[in-house]
């Protein structure tokens, strides 16, 4: 029973990542705030039913194995939260920990058993809708960071105060930190739903060995990078040359990422 508790509680915890990613896209809203900060109260209170009722069950701390510690690390995370959302009202943290926490219970509740595939083409379409959201994802961030190289090349154009030349012809800094905004933002959403939707069928198609698979530590540790960066801009302001460097960054670690999945399969498998 306690792993149906934790299932709702990350249907709920779901409401705060639709709140981070509409706040990533510019789209906030105090009534759509109030609703997730609802649902992460409400999911709270049933992770706390869940894990007590699973340490009655097995008479033993519910940290037992990686699922159990990930969940009592999100547990942990939420009511630090909420002690200082309650004391400060800080409500731009929500835009990090909200996500976290939803991606840290899903994994928690998928070292449970779950149903196989019922026939493959839905196996099938899973996958493939898996790698349409990595690759649109990735094409953003590649935009990106081609952004953050020319506003890099922009900057010191125009700090050199220098004439002339193809690199004359770039959009103002302005117009170039928009775009790295706005592609930052959509790639963001678009690696995060590829995220949950590739762990679930990781979890169906090999059950709880496919969190040992160092392919799926990378791109778990990637996305919270990018989660790092956007929580960065959204939130400390970060932009320019700073902001910039940041995205150069994410893009490295998404390129040993999708190595990882390709090229260095073989490699990392040994």
């Amino acid at each position: 029973m306690s792993v149906v508790w934790l299932r709702v509680a990350v249907i709920l915890y779901s409401l705060g990542l639709l709140y981070a990613l509409l706040a990533v896209l510019q789209r906030r809203s105090e009534r759509v705030f109030r609703l997730a900060l609802g649902g992460f109260y409400t999911g709270v209170v049933i992770q706390v039913v869940s894990t007590v009722e699973q340490a009655l069950a097995s008479h033993r701390f519910p940290a037992n194995d990686f699922f159990e510690s990930v969940t009592f690390c999100a547990l942990l995370i939420a009511l630090l939260f909420l002690l200082v959302y309650w004391r400060y009202r800080y409500e731009s943290l929500a835009v990090f920990i909200f996500p976290l926490v939803f991606l840290l219970t899903l994994v928690g509740t998928l070292g449970s058993p779950v149903a196989r595939w019922s026939n493959p083409q839905l196996r099938d379409a899973w996958l493939l809708v898996h790698v349409a959201l990595v690759l649109v994802g990735y094409a953003t961030l590649l935009l990106t960071a081609v952004a953050s190289i020319l506003y890099l090349i922009r900057e010191r154009q125009l700090k050199r105060k220098q004439t002339g030349g193809a690199f004359n012809r770039l959009p103002p800094l302005g117009t170039l930190d928009a775009i790295m905004s706005r592609a930052l933002a959509i790639g963001f959403v678009f690696i995060t739903l590829a995220v949950v939707a590739g762990s679930t069928w990781a979890s169906i198609e090999s059950g709880i060995r496919w969190i040992r698979d160092p392919r799926i530590v990378i791109s778990l540790a990637t996305w919270t990078l990018y989660l790092l960066v956007v929580f960065m801009r959204v939130t400390a302001g970060w932009r320019g040359r700073k902001a910039a460097l940041m995205v150069i960054a994410l893009v490295g670690c998404s390129a040993i990422t999708w190595a990882a999945h390709t090229g260095l399969r073989t490699l990392l498998s040994r």
